[in-house]
């Protein structure tokens, strides 16, 4: 199976997918952050927890945002006094990638 897996996801339990993506859209909504800050806490937190997958999805908007390559691996520099060296070698490779092959 090469399905996306939110595709997946709203494909199998298409109900419970637009109350997720309702969710997602009130936080983003949200007046307190822009929302460059908002996808750089997205992608400290994802890659705090080694979502390699979240971060191929969040770089670019962050990047559309205005995110600079220093600010998105500050980001992902920022895990290790949480959650240690986990994060930063999962997925600073894909976010280096990111910047460096466009």
């Amino acid at each position: 199976m090469n399905k996306n897996p939110m595709e997946l996801f709203q494909q199998e339990a298409p109900d419970v997918a637009a109350a997720f993506n309702n969710l997602i859209k009130a936080v983003a909504g949200s007046k307190g952050l822009d929302g460059k800050t908002k996808q750089l806490i997205y992608i400290a937190m994802k890659a705090s927890a080694g979502d390699e997958a979240a971060l191929r999805a969040h770089i670019p908007m962050a990047r559309q945002m205005g995110a600079t390559r220093e600010e998105v691996m500050d980001a992902i520099l920022m895990t290790l006094t949480v959650s240690g060296i986990r994060g930063v070698v999962t997925c600073l490779p894909e976010a280096i990638r990111q910047f460096d092959t466009q």
